[in-house]
């Protein structure tokens, strides 16, 4: 069963968009042999894309109905919703057929709808809640070099999306819709969860060119994860605007990240570590890579057999050092700042 599954098409909607189009060109570079089928608003552009990618089928849907109206023989081997929508009826149709379900719309404060549905059908099948910032493409690297810490303290990162860089915009809706219903960000304090105001949301940080700029803490996934993960005290997650680095250099727009981790190393040594991320495929490229990587590890493609019924987030099923070596092959660079000894 699980390979005549493995054979069908992955089912990804919203694959049109600016996110969503780069996440199946990624996927087909990485799996040549893989078939999808896309559904997006414009058919034309459905059309168009399909046939550039080749062995890519293409599907109306009607996300409000739970059989998304497609049609009852037809046999996909994953579920990938690149959209907002609160019908959750791609996640019902998923459990239905006992298939691999991805998603990446949503914010920490808006993942109850899609946890209640896995709690009531937890064998049905695995569910991948990637509404991490670029799909975890923040999380699993600051989790890889977190992994060199013996205990950690605190996880600070904060992300730099450039004026110039093209998200889309569904992106753009989502980022504001996360600023609009969630006020005051959430974050983990010295072991306390707190929503906090706006003298605690904002802060300045030195960019990737050693230029202050403000940002603002967000109510993402990647705080819980980091958290949970780590055992860390402190735990925030903020978003800037500002001219990236790639642009500095007077290319195109490159999405920049910033990981600062303090904790004690396995000498017993108090340490403070800066990582910087600079990556020129911007945001739009990088979300698409974090949900390829999703994507393939839900099919059991990369990192062992296919990912049995559960809930999940992307740290758990993915390999940060995998991401981070996925990162590199698609011309992320990383730097790290010297690190320097820290009184916690």
């Amino acid at each position: 069963m699980q390979n005549e599954k493995a054979r069908a098409p992955v089912l990804i909607l919203g694959g049109t968009g600016v996110v969503g189009s780069r996440t199946v060109t990624t996927l087909r570079q990485l799996h040549p042999d893989v078939p999808l089928a896309i559904a997006g608003r414009d058919q034309r552009k459905c059309r168009a894309l399909a046939t550039e990618l080749g062995n890519t089928g293409v599907v109306e849907v009607d996300l409000g109905r739970a059989d998304l109206a497609l049609e009852p023989q037809a046999s996909y081997s994953a579920v990938v919703a690149l959209l907002k929508e609160n019908t959750l009826n791609p996640l019902r149709y998923a459990q239905a057929h006992g298939l691999p379900y991805l998603s990446m719309a949503d914010g920490a404060f808006e993942i109850g709808p899609a946890v209640a549905f896995h709690m009531h059908r937890p064998t049905s099948a695995p569910v991948l809640l990637a509404s991490h910032w670029t799909a975890g493409m923040a999380t699993l690297p600051a989790l890889d070099f977190a992994g060199g810490f013996r205990t950690v303290r605190s996880i600070e990162i904060a992300v730099l999306l450039d004026p110039e860089d093209v998200i889309g915009p569904m992106a753009n809706e989502d980022v504001e819709q996360l600023t609009r219903n969630s006020p005051r960000p959430l974050l983990l304090d010295d072991g306390t969860w707190r929503w906090v105001g706006e003298e605690i949301a904002t802060r300045r940080v030195e960019d990737v060119a050693g230029e202050e700029v403000e940002v603002r803490a967000m109510s993402v996934l990647d705080v819980l994860s980091l958290a949970a993960a780590t055992d860390a005290r402190s735990v925030r997650f903020d978003f800037g605007m500002a001219r990236t680095a790639g642009r500095r250099r007077g290319g195109a727009a490159s999405h920049d990240m910033i990981i600062e981790i303090e904790g004690e190393r396995p000498d017993g040594e108090l340490d403070r570590l800066r990582i910087d991320i600079e990556a020129p495929q911007g945001t739009s490229g990088l979300t698409a890579l974090g949900v390829a990587l999703g994507i393939e590890r839900l099919l059991g493609l990369t990192g062992g057999q296919p990912v049995a019924p559960g809930l999940y987030f992307p740290e758990l099923i993915i390999d940060p050092d995998h991401a981070l070596g996925r990162l590199a092959e698609f011309g992320g660079e990383v730097r790290h700042r010297n690190g320097a000894s820290v009184s916690l």
